[in-house]
C-alpha cells in the first residue's frame, strides 16, 4: 500500500513538483493538499492563473485515480471542466480538495474544490480519467 510520502516522491521531480504541488492526504475516495501562490503561477494581476488552478485540480484527480490503481495500470486524463469562481492571490495558500464520484473498472471521475486562504471556492473542476492497462493482483 502507497503511503502519502511515496505519492510526494513521486510527484516532486515532475510538474506538479515544480509547481510546489503539497499533498496533506492522498487515498482512493479523497485527496487533499496545498498550493502556494507564486508570482511565477500568477497572471499580470498577481491573482492565480487559470491553467494553474487547472493542473493543481488535474494533479489531485489523478493522484486519487493512481491511488486506486492495481499492478500494470496507469491513468490519463480524457477530459476536465473548470468553473471559475473567485481569485486567489499572490502569497497566499490555496487548498484543493477532490473526492471521487465515480470509481468504475476503465473510469474514473473525481471533482476538486479549490478555495482560497480565507475557505472562499475559486474553481471547480469536474474530470474524467481513464484506467489503462490489466489489473493484476
Amino acid at each position: 500500500m502507497l503511503v502519502l510520502s511515496d505519492v510526494q516522491h513521486i510527484l516532486d521531480p515532475l510538474f506538479p513538483g515544480l509547481m510546489g504541488v503539497r499533498l496533506i492526504e492522498a487515498t482512493g475516495e479523497r485527496v487533499l493538499a496545498e498550493l502556494t501562490v507564486r508570482s511565477d503561477l500568477c497572471t499580470a494581476g498577481g491573482i492565480l492563473h487559470g491553467g494553474a488552478y487547472m493542473a493543481f485540480a488535474d494533479t489531485l484527480g489523478a493522484v486519487g485515480t493512481f491511488m486506486n490503481l492495481g499492478k500494470g495500470q496507469t491513468t490519463t486524463t480524457t477530459d476536465s471542466s473548470t468553473k471559475f469562481i473567485g481569485a486567489a492571490k499572490l502569497n497566499s495558500v490555496v487548498t484543493g480538495e477532490a473526492i471521487a464520484l465515480h470509481r468504475g473498472r476503465t473510469t474514473q471521475v473525481w471533482q476538486t474544490s479549490i478555495r482560497s486562504a480565507e475557505g472562499k471556492l475559486c474553481a471547480l473542476v469536474t474530470q474524467t480519467q481513464l484506467v489503462l492497462g490489466t489489473k493484476s493482483d
